[in-house]
């Protein structure tokens, strides 16, 4: 009897798609990632760690991007380093660590990327550990090398204006999850539950997050740039924008 195996570009799209429920902008903000991966690399073969990398989403389109690179894909979910590990190829690391701990690094295959980029992933960390992690962050790059983070961050100068996008955010994603044309998050992991090879890895992943939602924050833009300076990366800025969220930039 043939062994069950994942089907991993399904699970890939169905993540997909049920990401860019929450995110329509979700392939900007990549190429924004990438861009400036391309302004700052020595050349078309960057070294990559996509840092709570979950299902591989910014290491398929990074090798897409530049053909010749290599990745080290990090996170801490058994059930998307599953999918990742099954959509990859040799040009990637997977590697498990928790970012949470401050001797999460001692996993990684090296210490001089060229880039760090992580996606929609930190706003799980708590604020004080989020900043030592800048640091260390700024530790396992090259000189020269970018630390790309783009998540939710709220405009400090506009509160007022960040809630109403927020409402509308969310009015659009309830009407398609309404309409039937996505999968919500709930209705995802669901999914996830029925498959042989997925669903049993679920209680694990209970135990590795269950403190998770007593940690999710939104630090302000001001606060990251602030953060990124103190972590002693020498230019702080954005690279991209997109109603709540941005894509925090530092350079070592």
């Amino acid at each position: 009897m043939t062994p069950y195996k994942i089907d991993a570009a399904a699970w890939q799209e169905s993540w997909d798609r049920q990401q860019e429920a929450y995110l329509p902008d979700r392939e900007e903000r990549f190429a924004a990632l990438l861009d400036t991966v391309e302004a700052t690399s020595l050349g078309q073969a960057p070294t990559v760690l996509d840092l709570a990398g979950g299902t591989g989403s910014i290491s398929l389109r990074t090798l897409r991007r530049f053909p010749h690179a290599t990745t080290t894909l990090l996170d801490v979910d058994p059930v998307l380093l599953t999918i990742a590990r099954e959509s990859l190829d040799d040009r990637s690391t997977v590697v498990t660590a928790d970012l949470r701990t401050p001797d999460w690094a001692t996993a990684l295959p090296h210490r001089d990327y060229d880039a760090v980029l992580t996606a929609t992933a930190l706003h799980w960390i708590a604020p004080d550990r989020l900043a030592a992690l800048y640091a260390e962050i700024r530790e396992v790059l090259r000189p020269g090398g970018v630390f790309i983070n783009v998540d939710h961050m709220p405009d400090d100068g506009l509160p007022e204006l960040t809630v109403l996008l927020g409402n509308r955010e969310r009015t659009r994603r309830e009407a398609r999850y309404a309409a039937g044309a996505v999968l919500s998050w709930e209705a995802w992991w669901d999914h996830v539950a029925k498959d042989p090879e997925l669903g049993p890895l679920l209680e694990e992943r209970r135990k590795v997050f269950a403190d998770r939602h007593t940690t999710e924050s939104d630090p302000t833009l001001s606060w990251h740039l602030d953060a990124l300076r103190a972590a002693g990366f020498r230019e702080a800025g954005i690279v991209w924008r997109g109603a709540r969220d941005a894509a925090v930039t530092g350079l070592r």
